[in-house]
């Protein structure tokens, strides 16, 4: 017997909505403005915000693949690419044969810090500034609720 489909009632449509519209927009918003400030592209960005938040800007292949959601073959044409412009480079795993890091070079380091000071302000304007400190403060605690709830489904 077929399970009919829990459609969403207006409110949680509406929300839903917006809440895609809102992402979509901001997201697209700053990564027009990474690419304009800085000449590098949003997953450019996104791959060397992750290396060097870590104290040695290394991450294994896999990890950041995972951590960014990515599929392992847009991760690997990504690090291609980056690896061409000398932002990272791949090294091998010395206790896993088929596995790599990922690591920034110093040019991947220079790059990330000249871009992020425009890009933390662009986040500023378009995200902080558009909630007091208290929304703030909810959003940050639902959007953690729905995250450890992801965790708990399967993919």
């Amino acid at each position: 017997m077929d399970v009919p489909p829990r459609w969403l009632d207006p409110e949680q449509k509406a929300a839903w909505d917006s809440f895609i519209r809102m992402q979509e927009k901001l997201i697209g918003r700053l990564s027009r403005r990474v690419q304009a400030d800085s000449g590098m592209s949003a997953a450019d960005h996104t791959v060397l915000v992750n290396l060097t938040e870590r104290g040695d800007g290394r991450m294994r292949f896999l990890d950041l693949a995972k951590l960014v959601e990515w599929e392992k073959s847009r991760m690997s044409h990504q690090v291609t690419r980056m690896a061409k412009r000398g932002l990272v480079v791949r090294e091998e795993c010395p206790d896993d044969g088929r596995g790599a890091f990922i690591v920034a070079t110093p040019a991947g380091y220079k790059a990330i810090e000249e871009a992020s000071p425009q890009h933390v302000e662009h986040v500023r304007r378009l995200f902080i500034d558009a909630l007091t400190p208290n929304q703030l403060s909810t959003l940050g605690r639902i959007s953690k609720r729905i995250l450890d709830h992801m965790e708990k489904q399967p993919d």
